[in-house]
Order: structure tokens, then C-alpha cells, then sequence
């Protein structure tokens, strides 16, 4: 929603907003565009009378303002299909959607775009670094936005990536989540069977090659060109590390066309999204040479494995991992990167699917490659909660006050470390007040 503001803004409109704790990148990223946040929902907000309201899907009937706008017969819309009606149609839409990796996807390939010259419009759900903005209307018929197959407004449960109508679609994998929405893998399915019927004939699906359920979408029906990508088998495009360190890569396009180039990020994950966009990029024109030059200079998203600080040694990391998956796979990718190292996780489930309880029989095994675990527990959480992470034994750390968590780590912390704080929301500030925590420490000491 706060990319939304920001393309409604670019298209010259007067912006103005309603949220609770709202917090950094975001909230940073709409104050320098001069769109004032109100906090809470007050209905006298309204009282100046917008000419048009924009629902976020977090909004639900009783909410005090949603409540007052329908009473008081405001017009109204979900942000999907205000993006569809007056930024995505005529344009060329690339769509990026899947369970993992549509942040970084998306915004890989808008940079590839952009390096290009092509000057793509977007709108990410994170801030890329390379763009330092997480929407962008921009000056092309090219618009990469991240589809995301939750359900799109209070009135329209609807998966809100069928409002996009994608020419390229990007597809990079599917596992079971938002459970407070799906019932089950197949519901999910289904929704992305919907998107499915979307995409025209003379457009391109880039698909994950090895994933079964995505395999399963498309064989309920296609009727567009499919394109695979693996970073582990044969495909159509296909990639690999070329040093243990996971510091450079190697993409390969059909038969014999192969680039070798750099590589920041790290993890097989994030080698099979530089993958999805870089297939992706040549719907637009973009050839393999100049796709992977971009790619080496592509420096993350904010919030994703995004390194905020090193203090006594100590590197502490910033990541939006809320799913079993998306944990394992970071961890292993640290792992690898910094051989020898103890690897720290603090995680805040706080997901819906998480406080649901459905990832607590996972949730032990994706945490247990690290070194040490700090939990925060919230006080509402089952006691099977609790059960799931008894086999991490005394590695794991369980506290229910992020103060307690923070002074728990700060006594267990030793040089070398990699500290990732894992959350999908603001989590306490808990990785603010660690790094304050070890800066004073370390000045003590001097």
C-alpha cells in the first residue's frame, strides 16, 4: 500500500494515508515523498472528504474508518485493482509471484531493466537498494510489479495478483501459507490456476523446474509459452556457483550460451531468483551478457539478509525470513558463505500462519543448522509451540520480553559472529537495541 501511495502520487495526486505502527523503511520512504501518515483510524479524518479511498487488504469490517466510508458512501477500491485501472493497463506487466523470493526477484529484475536503459516502472514489496524506492511509475511500457496470491480487500477475496494480467509471469516456487486465508496446498493451487488464465498467448511463464506444485499449475492448464529454470538440473535456464564461497556464478541459456560474473547475495535461493529474472529480462530484450553484468552489480533489498551493522566483529543482519523454508535456506546459505562461524538466529514468528500454529513441527528442523536461537515467544502461543522446539535443546533461547531477549543475546555474543534477526515486522527494535547495546560495550572497553 505505501508503494501504491507513491505511484498515486507520481501521477499527481495529493496522498494521504492511515496505519498503525508504521515503521522503517516504509514509513521513512513515504515521508520523503511528502505523504502524511495519520496513526489510527479515526473517522474524522474523513471529515475533509478524499475524492477516493484505497483499501489495503489489512482492513476489515468494524474498522472504525472502513466503517465510515461505507456509511458515508466515500468512493472506494482495493489497491490491486486501483494499480490495474490506472498504472498497469497498456503497459507490458511482468509479474513476479510464488510463496519465496518475490522481493528480491522483482527487484533484480527491475534493476536488470533499469541497467538497461529501459527505465521499467515497479512497485516491490521491500525497498531495493539499487533504487532506494519500492514503487517508481516509470518511462517505459515495461512495469515489474510483485504478485502476491493473498486475498485483495475486505470486499474482493480475490487473490490480488489476478488483478495484474501479466505479459511475463514469473513463477518461483509454492509451498502451503497464509493459512488464515487457505485451507490447504490446493486452494493455493487453484488461485494460481486463476492467474494462469490471465496470461495471454503471445506472452511468457517462467517457471521454477523443480518444483512439483508449480509443476501442477501448469499442467491444470497453460496456454502461454513455459520457460524452466533450475539451479540443480537441466532447464532451460540453468545455473550454478562457480567457487565455494557462492561469490560468483554461471548462467547458462539453451544449449552452449554461458556468462560467468560476481555475485553478492549468496544461497541456491537467490541464484535461482537472479535466474527467474534474468529469463524474464529477455521478454523484454534484455541478452545474457548484459543481464549478468546487472546482476553483479545488484546490491539486495533492504530487509532481506540486509547486513545494518558490524560492531566487535560482530555482523548483524536484518531479514524478512518467516517461513520454515525461508529460514533453512538463509541459514545454509550463511553457512556456507562464512565457513567456521557461529551462525545466531532471533526470530519473531509472528506470521498468521505461524501464530495458527501450522509451522510448529517444521519450525525446529528449519532452525537447526545455527549455532545459537533467541525465540521470542508471544503470550497468546500454544504450548505445542513450545513442544516443536524442545529437540533444539540448549541452543535454543526462549523469551516472552524483547528487552530480556536483547540482554540474552548481548551475554552470549562473540566475535565472528553472524546475527540474523528474522521477522516480518518491527520486532521490538530488538536488533536496534542489540547493536546500541554492543556499540556502548565496546566503547566501555576502549
Amino acid at each position: 500500500m505505501g508503494g501504491i501511495a507513491a505511484l498515486a502520487k507520481a501521477a499527481g495526486h495529493r496522498v494521504t494515508g492511515c496505519d498503525a505502527n508504521v515503521y522503517p523503511p516504509m514509513s521513512t520512504q513515504l515521508s520523503n515523498l511528502g505523504i502524511d501518515i495519520v496513526e489510527g483510524y479515526d473517522p474524522s479524518q474523513l471529515d475533509n472528504v478524499p475524492d477516493y479511498v484505497v483499501v489495503g487488504n489489512a482492513m476489515s469490517r468494524g474498522n472504525p474508518i472502513v466503517e465510515a466510508v461505507l456509511d458515508r458512501r466515500i468512493p472506494y477500491c482495493s489497491g490491486p485493482q486501483w494499480l490495474s485501472e490506472h498504472v498497469l493497463h497498456k503497459r507490458h506487466v511482468m509479474a513476479v509471484s510464488g510463496t519465496h523470493g518475490k522481493t528480491t526477484t522483482a527487484s533484480l529484475l527491475a534493476w536488470i531493466l533499469e541497467d538497461a536503459g529501459l527505465s521499467p516502472g515497479f512497485l516491490i514489496g521491500g525497498v531495493p537498494v539499487n533504487f532506494d524506492a519500492s514503487a517508481r511509475f516509470g518511462e517505459s511500457d515495461f512495469f515489474v510489479v510483485e504478485a502476491d496470491e493473498y486475498d485483495t480487500a475486505f470486499f474482493d477475496k480475490r487473490a490480488k495478483f489476478v488483478h495484474y494480467r501479466p505479459q511475463t509471469l514469473i513463477i518461483n516456487n509454492l509451498e502451503f501459507d497464509h493459512a488464515d486465508i487457505y485451507r490447504d496446498i490446493d486452494a493455493i493451487l487453484w488461485q494460481f490456476h486463476q492467474l494462469m488464465r490471465t496470461v495471454p498467448g503471445n506472452g511468457r511463464v517462467i517457471v521454477n523446474g523443480d518444483d512439483a506444485n508449480v509443476a501442477a499449475v501448469i499442467e491444470q492448464g497453460c496456454w502461454t509459452p513455459v520457460e524452466h529454470f533450475s539451479a540443480q538440473s537441466d532447464a532451460d535456464w540453468r545455473g550454478r556457483f562457480s567457487d565455494k564461497g557462492e561469490r560468483r556464478i554461471e548462467i547458462t541459456h539453451g544449449s552452449s550460451d554461458t556468462i560467468e560474473g560476481p555475485w553478492k547475495l549468496g544461497g541456491r535461493h537467490n541464484l535461482e531468483n537472479a535466474l527467474a529474472a534474468i529469463a524474464a529480462a529477455r521478454s523484454a530484450g534484455v541478452g545474457l551478457a548484459e543481464a549478468v553484468e546487472a546482476v553483479s552489480r545488484f546490491d539486495g533489498v533492504k530487509r532481506r539478509m540486509e547486513r545494518t551493522a558490524t560492531v566487535a566483529e560482530i555482523a548483524i543482519y536484518d531479514d524478512f525470513a518467516h517461513h520454515p523454508t525461508a529460514i533453512r535456506r538463509t541459514i545454509a546459505a550463511l553457512k556456507r558463505r562464512f565457513p567456521g562461524q557461529r551462525i545466531v538466529i532471533a526470530l519473531e514468528p509472528r506470521s498468521n500462519t505461524m501464530k495458527m500454529g501450522v509451522h510448529n513441527e517444521s519450525l525446529a528442523e528449519s532452525l537447526a543448522d545455527a549455532d545459537l536461537m533467541f525465540v521470542y515467544r508471544p503470550d497468546d502461543f500454544s504450548e505445542s509451540f513450545d513442544a516443536g522446539l524442545e529437540p533444539l535443546g540448549n541452543r535454543l533461547h526462549v523469551l516472552s520480553n524483547y528487552d530480556e531477549l536483547v540482554s540474552a543475546m548481548e551475554g552470549k555474543l562473540l566475535p565472528g559472529d553472524q546475527v540474523i534477526f528474522m521477522s516480518n515486522g518491527g520486532f521490538g527494535a530488538v536488533r536496534q537495541k542489540l547493536t546500541m547495546a554492543l556499540q556502548k560495550r565496546r566503547q566501555s572497553v576502549v
